[in-house]
C-alpha cells in the first residue's frame, strides 16, 4: 500500500495525508519513499539510505529551507528519522511505514475487528505523538547546533516495533541535559577522529607523490 505514494516520473500527492501533515511534506515523503525503493531494487537490504538536498530539489522542486521545514514536520510525526553520516556528510533517512499507513488510514495500522480497539489504538497513538513532540521541543530548545538537535531527536525518538516507546523510553534513567552534553562531547571526538583520519590519507598520499617525483 505504501508503495502508492512513491514517485518516479510524476509527484504522487496522497490528498489526506496532505491535509495532515502539509502538500510540501507530503510531496517529500513521497520522494523519499521513492528512493528507498530505488535502494531495495539494487539489493541493499539496509533500512537507511541517503539523498540529497540537490538530488530532491530537482525531483521535487523544493527549495533547501521548504525541505528542512518539510523535514521537521515528518520527524515530528514519527514517520522519518535522519541522520548524517560519512564524508562529505550525507543525509541518511529511514522510513518508518506502520507510522505511514497510520497517517494514511487515520485509525490504526492494520484494519481492526472493533470500534472499540480501534479507538485504543488511536487513543495510544496520540499520546506517542504528544510524548514525541514535548522530547522534540524540549532538545529545540537547547542551545546546540541544528544539526546536532536533529541528529539527536532522530536517533533517541526511534520508535520500537510496536510504536509505543521511543528509545530514550526504554532507558532505566535518562537526564536530557546530560544526555546532550555527552553527545556534544562524543560529536566532537568523531569529528576531530574523521578530521585526523582524513589528513593521514592526505600526508601519506603527498609522500607517495613526493616518492614517485624523485624516481623520476
Amino acid at each position: 500500500m505504501i508503495q502508492l505514494l512513491s514517485s518516479s516520473a510524476f509527484l504522487i500527492v496522497n490528498k489526506q495525508l496532505a491535509k495532515q501533515i502539509g502538500l510540501k511534506a507530503t510531496v517529500l515523503l513521497a520522494d523519499l519513499i521513492s528512493k528507498r525503493e530505488y535502494f531495495s531494487e539494487q539489493d541493499m537490504d539496509s533500512d537507511w539510505f541517503f539523498n540529497t538536498e540537490e538530488n530532491i530539489t530537482r525531483d521535487t522542486t523544493l527549495s533547501a529551507h521548504q525541505q528542512r521545514e518539510a523535514l521537521k514536520i515528518l520527524k515530528a510525526q514519527g514517520c522519518i528519522a535522519v541522520e548524517r553520516r560519512g564524508l562529505p556528510a550525507k543525509n541518511y533517512f529511514r522510513i518508518f511505514e506502520a507510522q505511514v499507513l497510520q497517517l494514511l488510514n487515520n485509525k490504526s495500522v492494520t484494519n481492526q475487528s472493533t470500534f472499540n480497539k480501534n479507538k485504543e489504538i488511536i487513543i495510544k497513538n496520540n499520546k506517542f505523538l504528544i510524548r514525541r513532540a514535548e522530547f522534540v521541543e524540549l532538545v529545540m530548545a537547547s542551545t546546540y547546533s541544528e544539526q546536532m538537535k536533529d541528529e539527536f531527536i532522530a536517533y533517541w525518538t526511534e520508535p520500537n516495533k510496536s510504536l509505543t516507546k521511543m528509545r530514550f523510553e526504554l532507558e532505566k534513567t535518562y537526564d536530557l541535559g546530560r544526555r546532550l552534553v555527552t553527545w556534544q562531547k562524543r560529536s566532537q571526538q568523531w569529528e576531530k577522529k574523521e578530521t585526523k583520519s582524513m589528513k593521514g590519507k592526505l600526508d601519506k598520499q603527498l609522500d607517495e607523490y613526493q616518492k614517485g617525483k624523485e624516481l623520476l
